[in-house]
């Protein structure tokens, strides 16, 4: 495993070593291991919904209503 070193203020030390001594982590790495992994998922969650958004701008405008859209969300949700 590769070590990293960081510098940062005071008040963001005393954070980490606060989360630490709560018993949630055993150590420093393992809260900053965990917030990258928190970090990486959430912005796969934002490319996957631009991708989305993206198809839906190149699909052009639909005929169907709102409402239309909906049952068709909720059936496809209930199977």
């Amino acid at each position: 495993m590769a070590t990293l070193n960081v510098s940062m203020p005071d008040a963001m030390r005393a954070w980490i070593e606060a989360q630490t001594k709560g018993g949630q982590y055993n150590n420093a790495s393992e809260y900053v291991r965990d917030l990258i992994r928190r970090d990486q998922k959430e912005r796969q969650q934002l490319e996957r919904l631009q991708a989305a958004v993206d198809e839906g701008r190149k699909s052009g405008v639909s005929e169907k209503t709102l409402d239309d859209i909906w049952q068709d969300v909720k059936q496809r949700h209930e199977e």
